[in-house]
């Protein structure tokens, strides 16, 4: 238990070199399989789960049902689990709950927890989470507080927009960076925008100035239309922020954030598609559908000669058999 303890006390943003990069929590795609590819293939500096309901871990029935959420490797570390929810006695119930992930089989726990406070979905808005919180930054600061009181010394951090209907940096902002929070991610665009308008990167900027205004020591974290790392790191320059996050971009590019540049051939692209292939329905056949894997075939098939053709071929299956053999076929050729 003391080693637990110890161990759960690491403030792991503390020894991140600047400018750092992190994965994006993305709904059935940052998955222990996904991520799992990442790690091997071009592992980013920090990783986030899938985002996982603070309502749902706060019952036996409940976590059953999310524990795939929360499944993953040493590989994968620091890894990062992203909560929601809007009510802070189940928030502190769902902290202490991930908390207790310590050293087992080789693992060492999680290193920190995240707040969604900013998901766009109408299914979430409704429950007065995620990106709904933006309208009561009174409830959301008690949702960081019961965070941190449940987390057992892990480093609390929070993802939010730069407002709910219209750009509202100087009063939503300034109500989080009051709390303990360790780091503060910020997706460029407002809840009304959703993805459809271009990520206006000088709101970023404008927090980083909050933030270093604060004197708290608290990290901002830019995110939103990230093409490559490149991109990444001139971004992040003109932003002045410590970190970049990045969601869509690594669709399809297990090696998005590997630092040896390389081309990525045809090949390449096929094998390690069979291999994610196979790896998810290892792990996650049990909780998710199959079609959840399709998402990804549309960014692995892409941009080379028969691509088309293959994708439809790759819509129709259920199983990863039935996928090797449409890629082998494919390779012969």
């Amino acid at each position: 238990m003391n080693l637990v303890r110890k161990y759960k006390k690491v403030n792991f943003w503390k020894g991140l070199k600047k400018p750092f990069f992190c994965l994006a929590p993305m709904s059935d795609v940052t998955d222990v399989a996904f991520r799992t590819m990442l790690a091997k293939y071009g592992k980013p500096d920090v990783m986030w789960t899938e985002f996982i309901s603070a309502d749902g871990l706060c019952n036996t029935e409940g976590r059953k049902k999310l524990a795939h959420i929360l499944k993953y490797n040493k590989k994968e570390k620091p890894l990062v689990v992203q909560i929601f929810g809007a009510n802070p006695v189940n928030i502190k119930k769902a902290c202490q709950f991930i908390s207790k992930f310590g050293p087992s089989k080789g693992r060492a726990g999680f290193d920190g927890i995240d707040i969604n406070m900013g998901c766009p979905d109408k299914s979430v808005v409704r429950q007065g989470a995620g990106s709904a919180l933006i309208k009561k930054p009174k409830l959301a600061r008690e949702i960081i507080r019961a965070a941190i009181s449940g987390a057992n010394g892990l480093p609390v951090s929070v993802k939010t927009r730069v407002g709910f209907n219209k750009e509202e940096i100087n009063t939503w902002i300034p109500e989080l960076l009051k709390e303990d929070i360790k780091a503060l991610t910020i997706h460029a665009r407002t809840r009304k925008e959703m993805s459809k308008v271009s990520a206006n990167w000088d709101y970023v900027k404008k927090v980083v100035a909050l933030a270093k205004k604060g004197g708290k020591g608290i990290l901002v974290i830019g995110n939103g239309d990230v093409v490559d790392i490149d991109d990444a790191r001139r971004k992040s320059r003109e932003a002045n922020c410590d970190g970049v996050m990045i969601g869509r971009g690594v669709f399809g590019n297990p090696w998005f954030f590997n630092k040896k540049k390389r081309e990525i051939s045809v090949e390449d692209k096929l094998k390690v598609l069979l291999e994610h292939t196979k790896l998810f329905e290892k792990l996650l056949s049990k909780y998710k559908n199959f079609d959840v894997m399709k998402k990804h075939y549309k960014a692995y098939v892409n941009g080379f000669y028969g691509a088309k053709e293959l994708r439809v071929k790759l819509m129709q299956v259920n199983s990863f058999n039935e996928v090797k053999d449409i890629i082998f076929s494919y390779m012969k050729k």
